[in-house]
């Protein structure tokens, strides 16, 4: 069913070498029959660990900044809570989802004694969204399509501090709606997708590389996650699986637009789930990310467990 990825808020501060000025975002945690619920109504519960590790930062062309070393690794755990309820609006039952992402562990090497990059780590901003999961479509063996949408907001309740370079929190609220879907070609073989959208309002704390400026306002951008997989066995599901970020406005700084910060980046890897029952589910996804900007390139590997509760 879902969600949500650290992204960090990484500055370097040597003059004109920036990166990452957006948000935590969803790259890649939600993976297989994204479109669909397991179990139908009720509670759920969703514990993802996220390992991240890059060894470079890419500048505005795609090159790496000229760091002695630009090692990034980090552990990150979200919790998430999920409620469906049996009321029916337009056609789907409505409900609520709750995220706290927690950046346990972060360990950084710039080569310069972290002078560049100074991290920091603890509890990250509050997700929260109310949905609303649409009745699928049926077909003569089962499922054909399946869709949700929800209005998710970020909500600026984590960890920040402007002297580091990366925090858990944006110290900003953002809005970040997204549509999830997922066709069924066969009863064994689906695909499925998960597109946002994002606008974040104004940080009037911004980090310090920005000098004195009064507020800073990261971009707007589209991000999508999508999967292909195959059922095979009713407890196995193998597949592909990936992400994709495009920033499509420039950032601000008191205002004015700063141009070369737009981030981009893709990856793409495989995964499983695997199925104990119809309410507890294990996924495992791996991505190797390519073509990045403005931010750093690396590897994710996502572990998720599933957990319906049900009567």
């Amino acid at each position: 069913m879902k969600k949500q990825s650290i992204a960090l808020t990484l500055l370097c501060s040597s003059g004109a070498l920036y990166a990452s000025d957006l948000p935590t975002i969803n790259l890649g945690m939600s993976s297989f029959v994204d479109g669909a619920v397991p179990a139908g109504t009720g509670w759920y519960a969703q514990t993802y660990f996220q390992n991240y590790s890059a060894d470079s930062i890419r500048d505005a062309q795609g090159n790496k900044i000229p760091l002695p070393r630009s090692e990034i690794d980090y552990q990150a755990i979200v919790q998430q809570i999920s409620y469906m309820s049996d009321i029916k609006v337009a056609g789907g039952n409505i409900g609520l989802n709750m995220l706290v992402p927690i950046l346990g562990h972060i360990d950084v090497d710039d080569g310069l004694n972290n002078q560049a990059i100074k991290a920091q780590r603890g509890l990250g901003d509050l997700l929260i969204g109310p949905f609303i999961q649409f009745d699928p479509i049926m077909g003569e063996n089962g499922p054909k399509f399946a869709h949700r949408f929800e209005f998710q907001m970020n909500l600026p309740t984590g960890r920040y501090d402007r002297n580091k370079d990366i925090n858990p929190s944006a110290n900003t609220v953002s809005l970040d709606p997204y549509w999830a879907a997922t066709y069924w070609f066969n009863p064994q073989w689906t695909v499925s997708t998960r597109l946002h959208y994002l606008y974040n309002f104004k940080n009037d704390d911004p980090n310090y590389s920005f000098g004195n400026a009064d507020d800073m306002q990261a971009g707007q951008a589209f991000h999508a996650n999508f999967e292909t997989s195959y059922a095979v066995n009713p407890q196995l599901r193998l597949g592909l699986n990936g992400y994709w970020l495009k920033q499509i406005t420039d950032t601000e700084v008191d205002g004015e637009k700063v141009k070369g910060r737009r981030e981009q980046v893709w990856a793409i890897g495989p995964g499983a789930m695997y199925s104990f029952s119809q309410h507890d589910h294990l996924v495992a996804n791996a991505y190797f990310e390519q073509d990045a900007e403005n931010r750093p390139q690396g590897t994710s590997v996502i572990l998720r467990f599933v957990h319906h509760f049900h009567k």
